[in-house]
């Protein structure tokens, strides 16, 4: 059997490899890189939907290193408007989040991705080529080397993934931002400031534009400047204007700077995120901006849906088909983040006359009454997961609507499309660590298991498991669940079915559609 080829040694590459490998599914990954990044923060903020991911193919080690800071400060000029703190964990052990720079994550992910026999990482291995058949994909590299895969999933990036793009006719619109980002990791001793983001509207030492402040492990700390087009950073350094940004922030503390980089946001999404057997993900199928951190939090997700869509086609599981609601799936959660984030860069960034003065008020308003400030003032809704209420593979429920996003801060309640929540079973393993097995069946108040396994058998070869909800008493509580029901459970934890009432016959149809037999 040929390979599946990964695009792209990036976290979202390595995710895909390492998630096809747990399938049992041969990978090879193709990078134009030589070696990996060795520093720079880039994409910091992973949320807790994908530390789980990571977990799940033995990279817990950023969950385990990274910071999750307690309190987020949002000022205007020299005033705090607001502050707001995370209280509490819910039923999951693992953090709402952690601050990691990429360079670490990547370290740690290429680090798992060696240590798996199933995963070929092939560095220096630019792809400027790719044509398919009915039988496969050929790629070509600029070193002359030539692979064939039996699927590929394209994470390359924005800028690596054009060759890929236009190859499959996929067009990538969207637009650029005029105002530029100066992004820097410095390392230093500031007292107070190590569990604390800071966000800042209007500063007098960076009048008219905005600053973020993120802390990360080991004293670091991330540093965000919106500076106007045509920013020099050369010259920045040389004439002394770097040091004096930082010393504006940080006061007359020694400090080290790690990293530096100058970059422009952009907001794209490709027409299609599917062309026959190539699936596109991450930042070369959607780039938007980092307010709120929904790059790389959505690119995660995407190697998780196109990993078991390709593992249960390819092993006969599922038909061909099942790879067509990789693009419903997942270009609708790339379509809300969008949505989501151009507005809160209209806020940022405003682009006209009006705009500006929407922003003004508001924030003047919010510094005379802190109360209202949060509903009001954007400085980015943090990432979500997204839900797939109203996917083909989901079975609808009218007893259980989705109600669409709950407030921020706020988990949604469970049902059909919503990921499952997570929770510490009587034998210390995490729930969501048995679901990414294949489909897992959950039944509340139910004795006749056999006939439930038997039923879901008859559609698919894939794993299930069916568990009793009682045994689970964290998770029973989370869910709500009726006595009599069965809760189906997709391989990427959301929750294709709730089926009151459930009988074999009804689960079997539940499964099938959850597989893309309609």
């Amino acid at each position: 059997m040929d390979p599946v080829v990964v695009i792209g040694a990036g976290p979202v590459g390595l995710t895909a490899a390492l998630l096809l490998a747990r399938w049992d599914l041969p990978v090879v990954v193709l990078e134009r890189r030589a070696a990996r990044d060795p520093a720079g923060s880039r994409s910091i903020c992973q949320q807790r939907d994908v530390l789980d991911i990571w977990a799940a193919v033995g990279a817990g080690a950023v969950a385990e290193e990274g910071l999750t800071w307690t309190t987020a400060r949002t000022f205007y000029r020299d005033r705090e408007l607001f502050s707001w703190s995370f209280t509490g964990r819910g039923t999951s052990p693992l953090p709402p989040f952690v601050n990691l720079s990429q360079a670490r994550t990547e370290e740690i992910l290429s680090a798992r991705a060696a240590a798996d026999a199933r995963v070929d990482v092939r560095w220096g291995h630019e792809v400027t080529g790719l044509g398919q058949d009915r039988s496969g994909v050929t790629l070509e590299c600029a070193n002359g080397a030539v692979v064939r895969a039996c699927h590929v999933v394209a994470c390359a990036g924005a800028r690596g993934g054009r060759v890929v793009r236009e190859a499959l006719g996929v067009g990538f619109e969207g637009r650029a931002f005029g105002d530029e980002f100066l992004i820097c990791d410095i390392r230093a001793d500031l007292p107070g400031w190590e569990n604390e983001r800071r966000f800042y509207f209007d500063p007098v030492w960076n009048p008219g534009r905005q600053v973020l402040i993120h802390p990360c492990p080991d004293s670091t700390f991330r540093i965000d400047w919106q500076v106007p087009p045509g920013f020099d950073l050369a010259a920045e350094e040389t004439g002394g204007g770097l040091d004096r940004r930082i010393r504006q922030i940080v006061g007359p503390v020694p400090y080290e700077l790690i990293w530096r980089s100058v970059y422009r946001f952009q907001s794209r999404i490709a027409d299609r995120m599917r062309v026959g057997r190539v699936l596109l993900a991450g930042d070369c199928a959607h780039l938007v901006a980092p307010f709120g951190a929904r790059g790389l939090n959505s690119g995660v997700p995407d190697a998780e849906n196109a990993a078991w869509k390709i593992a249960f086609v390819v092993r006969g599981w599922a038909p061909e088909r099942l790879l067509a609601t990789y693009h419903d799936e997942r270009h609708a959660a790339a379509a809300e983040n969008l949505a989501v984030t151009d507005a809160t860069m209209r806020f940022l960034v405003p682009r006209s006359a009006e705009e500006w003065r929407v922003r003004r008020e508001t924030l003047e308003k919010a510094a005379l009454d802190p109360a209202n400030a949060m509903t009001t003032v954007d400085s980015g809704r943090f990432a979500e997961p997204y839900w797939y209420a109203d996917s083909a593979l989901t079975t609808p429920e009218p007893s259980r609507p989705f109600a669409g996003r709950p407030p921020k801060g706020e988990d949604a309640v469970p049902g059909p499309g919503v990921i499952v929540p997570d929770a510490r079973l009587n034998t210390g393993a995490r729930f969501r660590e048995l679901v990414r097995d294949g489909f897992t069946v959950l039944l509340a108040g139910r004795e006749d298991h056999a006939s439930f396994e038997r039923a879901a058998r008859t559609v698919t070869g894939a794993p299930v498991t069916v568990l009793e909800l009682e045994r689970i008493d964290a998770l029973a509580s989370a869910l709500g669940a009726e006595r009599g029901e069965a809760w189906l459970i997709r391989p990427d934890a959301h929750i294709a079915a709730v089926l009151p009432g459930a009988t074999p016959d009804r689960l079997a149809t539940a499964v099938r559609r959850a597989l893309g037999y309609g």
